[in-house]
């Protein structure tokens, strides 16, 4: 027997919801009706036609696009949620954005701001009438226009809604330190079956209603995805409501597909639901004291394709999966079709919407917002009200550096600036991470603002905690959801950083990519405002993942970000502490980069005083003249490094060469930026030609110790001169229980080997070398069997440092400001504030 069908799942009847009441005048569901017809007509006209904007003449083939493209499913009650919310709007003075989870449903957006004028403001030859209205609907999913989704060319949007999952998360983003801010959002059925969408629900525990505005959520329940029915949409209503209760909203139901009923029920929940949000506010700001709300929700369940017809040629399209994108594919082909659809877009009767000339009537004009009150014109989802950062200097946390022998962690010393950072900027500065902020030596930011939590507290949480209702870091086990909320945050117009463990990363590697994108179209909208960076500090990293093993030993997060725009994306491996802190600082002060920094939580040997360090962060790439022998001479062999473990080990085998090598000439080069390894052609850090051949030479082995994978390197300097001379080393898939030492010999990357892979490039050493070769060889297995039968490396390995006399202050950049000077690049040790800490 089938299944016994359960009638409170249909989306079809009149309207069924939780909360009763009429609130609409006659004449207010009136105008409220019309003005969504004009917004459907809109729609409709976006997926099909290029010409007879406003029908005057019959449709007829030639008035069609000859590709039609885009999604029709959803756009009815997301134009459905979104005019009712406008009554709101003017009714309270709410300022609130839009958020479209299901953002492939841009027209119902597109066709607001169209409405609304602030698409004719921002795009002067899309104007309000039937020339206007002729662009507006030819140019969306069409070369040379506009993408299917809410790109950053729409306005009012901060969010693509492509890669499906991130609505919620990016909405909480947006209301962080945003007190009066609603973020009504549109949370689809399919894209409620994602794991980042999932767990973003809980963001109700971390948010203040003293310091924080609200999400207002509306899980569009249209039951259907691309071709199967969606999870929520076929669970019972109880089961349902028990969800959401479980994740600690407060769930009203919105069901039906009878417009004037719908129409007062909507308007009657919406109401309910911003009262319960003001109401709830208000209590926390009067008393002071913070609680965790039940915050409302609505599940808006409507007909997927919802006022199409709901048979075609005797197969169902409303309510039913073909009406997810073009709910009738054949019009340019079947007349019968075409005649349908003709018939579909009259009954908007879209002469009674637009005047003769193509502008919407004066009365239906009255009813958006005006100003900014308009969702697709709030400053917020354009960069927000963004003020810079105070910043202490980064100079007065330096680090006394003797080169190669003093030893310090880089990361808790940084900790200490980063402490300051955030006890300046309380109201625009939030740190994010997945649990990890303790572990990654930053806990000295709890000095300044300690975790937000707004769930339940238990008495040991007194015993470090550093739980607190108004904080300023946010911690969830969950890299989806901190680095949504990131992004919403910084989007909106404040400033963050998600610090993280290295291998993990990867979780978030398609967000992040979706982030790239984002930034990289922004740069091409004039209108669109500069955002602060996003800043992504990964530690933990591979090579002091030898006590956790295999699964965590993945630096592989560098070749995804190297892949993005040159315009949009940094990488940065700064090699010490004092490097560290002038690459934060100059994170800090960017705009419209993903700024990736990779620096390990160990205590570390440190390289550079603060002056040299923030010449060689400027830079981006030196010569070490102390590290370095004969620094004047022509050399034999360069020994390159980028990473804080691998630049240890390149300096180690340096030490060794040095040691059984006295006579040969070695040149230092540690890279701090890593695109300085690309032609400046292909990305705008990178060196030119004659740039990188003064560093790294074009006829001399060059040995490149990694932090990452080795075939990056490759890549990067790929056509360079001499390029055929390089030989890198790094992480090669090889790894398990290892003490550091033992992990590097697997990889290839400790001293021993980088000392025979020169033995091995210098050929005029004959014989010789291979005595020498011996001896290291020999001494690469005492260490690897120490490891073995003692567990841990020998202390003169962990103690070890550089043995040679340190250099007269200031020594540490001479020979490559020699060269760069001759070239007319680089610039004096200290430069100018502007520059401090990289190259731009």
């Amino acid at each position: 027997m089938p299944p016994t069908i359960d009638s409170s799942l249909s989306p079809f009847g009149a309207a069924r919801a939780t909360v009763k009441g009429e609130p609409l005048s006659a004449d207010e569901l009136r105008k409220t009706n019309s003005y969504m017809q004009a917004s459907l007509y809109l729609c409709l006209g976006m997926l099909y036609l290029r010409d007879n904007p406003l029908l005057k003449e019959p449709l007829k083939t030639e008035h069609l696009k000859a590709r039609l493209l885009g999604h029709w499913g959803s756009d009815a009650g997301q134009v459905f949620t979104y005019v009712h919310f406008n009554r709101l709007i003017n009714k309270y003075g709410l300022d609130a954005i839009f958020i479209s989870g299901p953002g492939h449903g841009a027209p119902a957006v597109l066709s607001q701001s169209y409405l609304e004028g602030v698409y004719s403001e921002v795009y002067p030859d899309v104007t309000e009438d039937e020339s206007g209205m002729r662009r507006f609907f030819k140019q969306f999913s069409f070369p040379g226009g506009i993408g299917s989704h809410a790109t950053p060319e729409t306005p009012g949007s901060l969010h693509e809604g492509g890669e499906l999952g991130y609505s919620i998360s990016h909405a909480f983003g947006t209301v962080f330190d945003h007190p009066d801010l609603i973020a009504l959002t549109m949370v689809g059925d399919g894209e409620s079956e994602t794991g980042p969408l999932a767990t973003s629900w809980h963001s109700t525990k971390f948010l203040n209603p003293v310091t924080d505005g609200a999400v207002l959520p509306v899980l569009h329940l249209n039951g259907y995805k691309i071709n199967n029915p969606t999870v929520l949409a076929r669970i019972s209503h109880e089961e349902l409501e028990a969800l959401f209760i479980g994740y600690g909203w407060k769930p009203y139901f919105v069901e039906g597909s009878d417009l004037p009923s719908m129409h007062q029920a909507m308007a009657a929940t919406l109401e309910r639901c911003v009262e319960e949000i003001r109401s709830y506010q208000k209590q926390a700001r009067t008393s002071g004291q913070p609680f965790r709300p039940r915050w409302p929700m609505i599940v808006l369940r409507s007909p997927k394709g919802w006022t199409a017809p709901r048979d075609v040629s005797g197969h169902h399209l409303e309510g039913f999966w073909r009406a997810h994108q073009i709910p009738i594919p054949d019009v340019a082909t079947n007349k019968e079709h075409l005649a349908v659809l003709e018939s579909w877009m009259r009954s908007y009767k879209p002469e009674e919407l637009f005047t003769k000339n193509g502008k919407l009537i004066p009365e239906l004009k009255t009813i958006a917002p005006k100003g900014n009150a308009r969702m697709s014109a709030n400053p917020i989802t354009n960069g927000g009200r963004k003020t810079s950062l105070l910043l202490p200097d980064f100079r007065d946390y330096a680090l006394s550096v003797n080169p190669g022998i003093t030893s310090a962690g880089s990361m808790g010393n940084m900790a200490v600036w980063l402490r300051d950072v955030v006890a300046k900027n309380q109201q625009n500065f939030r740190l994010f991470g997945p649990d990890e902020t303790e572990s990654n030596k930053l806990g000295e930011v709890y000095k300044a603002g300690k975790k937000v939590w707004l769930g339940d507290y238990l008495p040991e949480d007194e015993d470090g905690g550093n739980l607190a209702f108004a904080g300023r870091v946010m911690e969830m086990l969950s890299e989806h959801t901190v680095e949504g909320w990131l992004e919403g945050y910084v989007l909106s117009g404040r400033h963050g950083m998600l610090n993280s463990y290295e291998p993990f990363i990867h979780i978030i590697d398609s967000m992040v990519n979706q982030h790239c994108k984002w930034i990289e179209k922004c740069l091409e909208v004039e209108w669109r405002n500069k955002v602060s960076s996003l800043n992504i500090l990964l530690t933990a990293t591979v090579w002091r993942q030898d006590h956790n093993g295999f699964t965590h030993q993945d630096p592989g997060f560098l070749d995804v970000v190297a892949n993005k725009s040159p315009e949009v994306v940094r990488i940065y491996l700064p090699p010490d502490g004092n490097c560290l802190l002038s690459v934060m600082d100059h994170c800090y002060r960017s705009e419209n980069y993903v700024n990736v920094v990779v620096a390990d939580k160990q205590n570390h040997l440190q390289y550079l005083n603060m002056d040299d360090a923030i010449a060689h962060c400027t830079k981006g790439v030196g010569i070490w003249e102390w590290a370095s022998t004969f620094a004047d001479e022509e050399p034999d062999l360069v020994m390159a490094c980028c990473g804080d473990v691998v630049t240890a080990e390149a300096l180690a085998a340096t030490a060794l060469l040095r040691e059984h090598l006295p006579e040969l000439k070695i040149r230092f080069v540690n890279v701090v930026d890593l695109f300085k390894l690309i032609s400046h052609i292909d990305h705008p850090h990178g060196l030119t030609d004659k740039a990188y051949k003064a560093i790294f030479t074009d006829d001399k082995p060059i040995i490149f110790n990694f932090h990452s994978y080795p075939w990056l390197v490759h890549r990067l300097t790929y056509k360079r001169p001499g390029s055929i001379n390089i030989h890198v080393r790094g992480y090669k898939e090889k790894g398990n229980i290892d003490t550091p030492i033992e992990l590097a010999i697997r990889n290839q990357t400790d001293r021993w080997s980088l000392a025979i892979d020169a033995i091995d490039r210098l050929p005029g050493l004959k014989n010789r070398g291979g005595v020498i070769r011996q001896k290291l060889e020999d001494e690469q297995i005492a260490a690897k069997n120490a490891a073995f039968e003692n567990g841990i490396d020998p202390a003169n390995l962990r103690d070890w440092s550089w043995p040679y006399p340190a250099p007269a202050e200031g020594a540490g950049n001479k020979v490559i400001d020699a060269a760069m000077s001759k070239l007319g690049l680089g610039g004096e040790d200290k430069p100018a504030t502007a520059v401090v800490g990289t190259s731009e």
